[in-house]
């Protein structure tokens, strides 16, 4: 998707550096897309109806225009965390053997983050799919039809990317910590101190890098959090108030059925990620040398603190998103 929006994975290019007028037109095409649709919502501003209609679209192009100036501000450190984890993903099939023989924690994640980054991405073209399909049937061949199209692939790309990079992201993080949990539970005590100290090393080295992916994927992704919660929660009332007055309609019922399925699924995406595991738990490390003891206490310290993805009073997180759920349930 980021490849079909014109961006490039080459660190070393000067393209991922500077932004070139190819990354900037997509975000000023959405932002231009919005003045005739809030044009559309003054005008009718006396139909309830047709403006909340229009306010769902209006709402998931801010969302977008949201995604996208992150996506672009942050452009490298996007490609970092991708690069670092690529690299993680290619060391951990010498990694894990040797301390958690028969479970590879990583590739099981990969596997399933694959999964839902694309059964996410089928849902969003459907529903961009879906949206097009009724201007295009009833204007047929127009000069704005074109334009609605492009619009909506825009919306789609980076709404896919985004939101499926920060799933790959967070599933992945979850699985290099138990990971490193496995390490440290198979840890048999004692154990030579130069073979204990390379081994120390290494762990708190892995621990620590870690917790800075943790920090920076909470850095980067806290706007769109933020966005995510309050521009849902104005959709799940426009939404609600088209299905009940197109219950007669079983096409719109469809429509706004599968769009609210659509954005829940985008909340759903961040509260499940947003949740990562950090605390270490050690199994016979009083038998470990006083030294050793110690170093291991650096690890406990850390683990203390928790990593949660907060967006000023919302914090992502399950229960949140089960509220959420509860509260659409009962508009």
């Amino acid at each position: 998707c980021l490849r079909a929006m014109g961006h490039k994975d080459d660190m070393d290019s000067t393209d991922s550096t500077a932004l070139s007028l190819k990354h900037i037109s997509s975000l000023i095409f959405v932002i231009s897309a919005q003045y005739p649709l809030i044009s559309y919502v003054a005008y009718n501003r006396n139909d309830m109806e047709k403006v909340t209609a229009c306010l769902s679209v209006v709402f998931t192009n801010m969302l977008t225009v949201i995604k996208i100036s992150t996506f672009l501000a942050n452009r490298k450190d996007f490609w970092e965390m991708i690069h670092r984890f690529r690299k993680m993903h290619e060391q951990s099939a010498s990694h894990i053997p040797r301390y958690r023989e028969g479970l590879d924690y990583v590739a099981e994640a990969n596997k399933l983050a694959s999964f839902l980054g694309r059964a996410y991405c089928v849902s969003c073209g459907l529903t961009g799919l879906y949206f097009m399909l009724g201007p295009i049937v009833k204007i047929g061949v127009c000069r704005w039809h074109g334009t609605t199209c492009d619009v909506t692939v825009v919306v789609v790309a980076y709404a896919s990317a985004v939101d499926g990079l920060f799933i790959s992201f967070a599933i992945n993080l979850r699985a290099h910590f138990q990971t490193l949990q496995g390490q440290i539970e198979n840890w048999e005590f004692p154990s030579s101190e130069p073979d204990t100290q390379i081994r120390l090393k290494s762990i708190v080295e892995y621990h620590v890098l870690l917790l800075s992916l943790s920090r920076k994927l909470r850095s980067i992704y806290t706007p769109t959090v933020m966005g995510q919660f309050v521009i849902t929660s104005l959709q799940v009332g426009v939404i609600i108030y088209q299905l009940v007055t197109n219950m007669d309609s079983v096409m719109d019922l469809l429509l706004y059925a599968s769009f609210f399925g659509s954005i829940m699924l985008q909340l759903f995406i961040y509260c499940y990620g947003g949740e990562i595991d950090t605390a270490v738990r050690l199994s016979n490390w009083h038998l470990a040398s006083p030294k050793t003891r110690t170093s291991l206490s650096l690890i406990i310290l850390q683990s203390q603190k928790e990593v949660l993805i907060r967006a000023g009073f919302f914090v992502a997180s399950l229960a949140n998103f089960v509220g959420i759920c509860r509260t659409a349930l009962s508009l």
